[in-house]
């Protein structure tokens, strides 16, 4: 008998009880919550003929980006590649196969065609998704899902979710208000949409929207923060808002809890970590010794070179916490990416080298080599991945440098373009001042 999925889309070789993990583990998945891959896993041990059991394993340990889940990714599809499968099966092994092999631009073309033609494939448009965030494709992030809207609606099992990706792409091509009210509706049809919630908190951090952004978070943790993957990320969130508001203690006791309390080895939670504590760096907070657990989960991958904007952050703890020669082994471990075949190779030479330079410079107190590298790339900032919450940072950087080097005009100059995005903000009014501006029309 041929199962499906919730949605009816064939699901090669599994059993009633598997197929029913199956839609369990993705639901997981949607929300950001449990252990989809233990969950998966039990499928694939009650019917371990199970084509999309194994890709969803696969897209599991894929889309991570963590170096050490590689091998599992390909363990997965070479089981499926053995099984008969349909042809929308077989081409989310494609996929999986371009995406094992370090081709994300391929992966994303194939998924974005499984969803062209079966725009009820809930795990295609997922992992599309974040295909696009990791590759900065904003337009596709937005269009990706719009694509497949109408072959959705409310009644249907992971709408919520449909809903909370297309926010998060009308959030990062500035349809903010659209945004903020796709995302508010996905998460009154499911509070556990940890994406979803944070669809919503991108809104309201790039409108500089600080007290709404820390209300909106902190109204319900209970339901995105209970038993979730993504919960680090979100609460970085809420200290970014802090920060906005010039609470650093607020900022670092979030550090020391929720963010990185548990001292995380997961390579997205440990990019949170070392972003939150470079924005102090650039403030001149006093972190004490924080900077060293961060780089000590990094330094069993500083040699990984799988994902340039990964290799910028752990640079970030090399730096804080003066570990030289692990800064020099990310170097070099960029050197050989770009050297190497796959996507990350254009990441790396594009973006990720000259950024993680400039972070590196900016250790040494070479803030005039810090300030042409990152002009240099600030503008295509978007080609090696994260959003623009994120990016960010490259900003903040950027400016401090300027700063820091006398070039006073270019601060000024940096400084208005951020009064002019958040006006109300006490930390842009406090860099304005830093850059002797006058005359800017901030809010009162």
């Amino acid at each position: 008998m041929q199962r499906t999925d919730r949605l009816g889309n064939p699901l090669t070789g599994a059993s009633a009880a598997a197929a029913q993990d199956f839609d369990q583990a993705l639901h997981e998945f949607q929300c950001y919550i449990g252990d989809p891959v233990a969950t998966v896993e039990r499928a694939l041990a009650d019917s371990p003929g199970f084509v999309m059991g194994h890709a969803l394993l696969a897209w599991l340990n894929l889309l991570g980006t963590e170096p050490g889940a590689l091998p599992a990714a390909r363990t997965a599809l070479d089981a499926a590649r053995r099984l008969p499968a349909q042809p929308r099966e077989r081409a989310h092994l494609d996929a999986i196969a371009h995406l094992v092999d370090g081709h994300w631009h391929a992966a994303g073309r194939v998924l974005e065609d499984i969803s062209i033609d079966h725009p009820r494939d809930a795990l295609a448009l997922q992992a599309g998704h974040l295909v696009d965030f990791y590759t900065g494709a904003s337009r596709m992030l937005r269009d990706r899902i719009a694509r497949a809207l109408p072959a959705w609606s409310a009644d249907m099992p992971g709408y919520h979710a449909v809903l909370g990706m297309h926010a998060f792409g009308l959030e990062e091509t500035g349809l903010y208000a659209r945004a903020e009210a796709a995302g508010r509706r996905a998460v009154e049809l499911e509070p556990r949409d940890g994406w979803a919630q944070h669809a919503v908190t991108h809104v309201m951090e790039m409108q500089g929207r600080a007290r709404d952004g820390i209300a909106w978070m902190r109204a319900a943790p209970q339901a995105w923060a209970h038993e979730s993957f993504f919960a680090v990320h979100n609460w970085w969130h809420v200290a970014l808002f802090h920060l906005d508001l010039e609470e650093m203690d607020e900022a670092l006791a979030l550090f020391d809890g929720p963010i990185y309390g548990a001292r995380s080895q997961v390579v997205l939670d440990m990019v949170d970590a070392s972003a939150l504590l470079w924005r102090l760096h650039l403030l001149g907070i006093d972190t004490g010794g924080r900077w060293d657990a961060v780089a000590d989960a990094w330094e069993p991958l500083a040699t990984a070179g799988n994902y340039a904007f990964n290799d910028a952050h752990a640079m970030m703890a090399f730096v804080g916490a003066g570990r030289a020669d692990a800064a020099d082994a990310v170097l070099a471990a960029q050197a050989r990416a770009e050297a190497a075949g796959g996507d990350n190779a254009g990441f790396t030479r594009e973006v990720g080298a000259p950024v993680t330079r400039a972070i590196h410079a900016f250790g040494n107190g070479d803030y005039a080599q810090t300030v042409s590298l990152l002009r240099r790339v600030r503008d295509i900032a978007h080609r090696f991945g994260g959003s623009h919450a994120q990016r960010d940072l490259i900003d903040l950087t950027l400016l401090e440098a300027a700063l820091r080097d006398g070039q006073r005009s270019l601060a000024r100059a940096l400084a208005a373009e951020r009064a002019d995005l958040k006006p109300a903000s006490a930390a842009v009014r406090t860099l304005v001042r830093r850059a002797g501006e006058r005359g800017l029309a901030l809010a009162a």
